[in-house]
């Protein structure tokens, strides 16, 4: 039985694609970029998280932890990370809802029957289903059969890809594929190894792959300050775009802090935490440039 690592399906989504949507959010990402608002998505195993403002500090956790993984401090809940192995115990004793768990292997059935539970809003809307995550690209097998079940009932799919996969993984997925959202963070590659852990090389052949697949395509740029919102970066990215036949949109998503709190969550530091959210002039800014290269562009908030 065809199983992926699944750590949310959210329906009626609006911006991962277009028309309303379902999207299965896989787990597993190569890049670590330090404004990832889905950092529960990151790490490919199932995640224990906790909010140490419902933990009521009962101890029941600690007690049926069999690793002795789990420790209660002033604050609440401690997880020694190395120890844990998300067996989810913990979770069924937790009364006041303190402990959840991100990440649940799940049958390919029980996911499709999940998302063709919409498909008169999909009909209605222009949508359909989108595999995100994380990279969905990392589990390729999944999402391929997903896709093709998807498509066998003439359900729209769309891929939104962080770009870093072997090939193999694309060829598996895109003949079922029928919009790919594809990101692309910086077009200096020293800087995107410096920032997301991996060079973009991989990322950018991937992109012509896609193109010359035939595939539509939409590029999108997370707007982050200080880091690639420079006029200099997004005139780059445009004047690529433009050089690869079958690309004619970019849309830009400025930056925003909506995944800081589970950061806490899973014990990891959110390295960005002075940042703001850029002008609306700015982005306007650099929506002008994206449009003089002859493209289209899109704000998506």
């Amino acid at each position: 039985m065809l199983t992926g690592i699944i750590f949310n399906i959210q329906r009626f989504s609006i911006q991962d694609g277009p028309g309303i949507r379902t999207t299965v959010f896989m787990k597993g990402c190569p890049l670590r970029c330090p404004w990832c608002s889905n950092p529960e998505s990151q790490n490919k195993f199932p995640e224990i998280a906790h909010s140490d403002s419902l933990c009521d500090k009962c101890g029941r956790c600690v007690e049926v932890c069999e690793f002795q993984a789990i420790s209660l401090n002033d604050n609440g809940v401690k997880i020694d990370r190395e120890t844990c192995t998300g067996c989810g115990k913990c979770i069924e004793v937790c009364t006041p809802g303190a402990l959840k768990c991100y990440g649940k292997e799940t049958p390919l059935e029980e996911v499709y029957q999940e998302v063709i539970r919409d498909v008169p809003f999909y009909q209605d809307s222009g949508g359909g289903v989108t595999a995100g995550g994380g990279e969905p690209l990392s589990q390729a097998d999944f999402v391929a059969e997903l896709f093709k079940r998807c498509q066998d009932a003439g359900i729209n799919t769309c891929l939104d890809t962080c770009g870093y996969a072997a090939s193999s993984a694309l060829e598996k997925v895109l003949p079922h594929t029928n919009l790919a959202l594809f990101d692309v963070k910086l077009m200096d590659p020293s800087a995107h190894q410096k920032v997301t852990g991996k060079s973009n090389e991989r990322i950018l052949r991937n992109l012509e792959l896609v193109a010359a697949s035939g595939v539509p395509v939409i590029v999108r740029i997370p707007v982050i300050p200080g880091i690639n919102d420079s006029q200099e970066n997004i005139t780059d990215t445009a004047r690529y775009v433009t050089n690869i036949n079958g690309l004619g949109e970019i849309n830009l998503f400025p930056y925003h802090r909506f995944g800081e709190s589970k950061y806490a969550m899973l014990d990891r530091q959110y390295s960005l935490g002075e940042l703001t959210t850029p002008q609306h002039s700015h982005i306007e800014e650099l929506v002008n440039i994206v449009k003089s290269f002859g493209l289209e562009c899109q704000i998506v908030v």
